[in-house]
């Protein structure tokens, strides 16, 4: 199922068609045994078949949040809880800990917005567009995620400028898709529409950007060098 999930994903299904999706390679595994059996040694349904399926792709979302850098994580679940809006920084302080994440490193990743007493994750459209995943001295797949989204939706930038960033992100762009996924569960299952389309639209798109950063690479040897010391 994992391997079946991601490839689902590189291929650019939408979030919005994963549910769906998924069912396929769930069922493949259902289906090529003769009988499957419950835990009472009785033959298992497809209702029951296609249950377990839907949680082991939630067990599958779980385990891949853990694997996204500490900064990530604390992003991830705040936003699970609050979204954008602003709260206590006593509340981030919480959840920092539990992560083991100083205050001063999420914001200086521009993950949260310090508001002084009050703390926020950092608005998309408070983002530079000069920004440079070169040049970050501790990338976090946050920024990643909200900077691409900020670049596709501004007039300044476009898919051109998003997959420029998409290249320069190294072995953190399929990391930065997945989380997209992430996002856009977590907002359709908050409410947050708005905020679900443009990690649908990320996702989808996610693909594209890739195959325009692998065309616009450097092909002389010497330039790839460059780039990839860079990365």
């Amino acid at each position: 199922m994992p391997k079946a999930i991601e490839a689902i994903q590189r291929a650019g299904v939408g979030p919005v068609d994963m549910q769906q999706s998924i069912i396929g390679p769930g069922m493949g595994i259902f289906t090529r045994y003769a009988t499957v059996l419950e835990s009472d040694d009785s033959p298992m349904g497809v209702k029951t078949a296609l249950t377990l399926i839907n949680r082991v792709w939630e067990e599958i979302e779980n385990e891949l949040d853990a694997n996204f850098d500490p900064e990530t994580q604390v992003a991830l679940a705040w936003y699970a809880s609050y979204g954008f809006e602003a709260k206590k920084s006593g509340e981030l302080n919480v959840v920092a800990n539990a992560k083991n994440v100083p205050d001063k490193a999420l914001f200086e990743s521009r993950v949260f917005d310090n508001l002084h007493g009050n703390a926020a994750l950092t608005k998309r459209a408070d983002l530079p567009l000069d920004w440079s995943p070169a040049t970050e001295k501790h990338l976090t797949v946050w920024r990643c995620v909200q900077q691409v989204a900020r670049t596709l939706q501004a007039k300044e930038g476009g898919g051109d400028a998003a997959a420029k960033l998409v290249a320069q992100m190294g072995r953190h762009a399929a990391d930065a898709q997945k989380l997209a996924y992430r996002l856009f569960e977590i907002a359709t299952r908050r409410g947050l529409n708005d905020e679900a389309l443009v990690y649908n639209e990320l996702a989808q798109e996610w693909a594209r950007l890739e195959d325009l950063a692998a065309s616009a690479a450097p092909s002389a040897p010497g330039a790839e060098a460059q780039a990839t010391f860079q990365f």
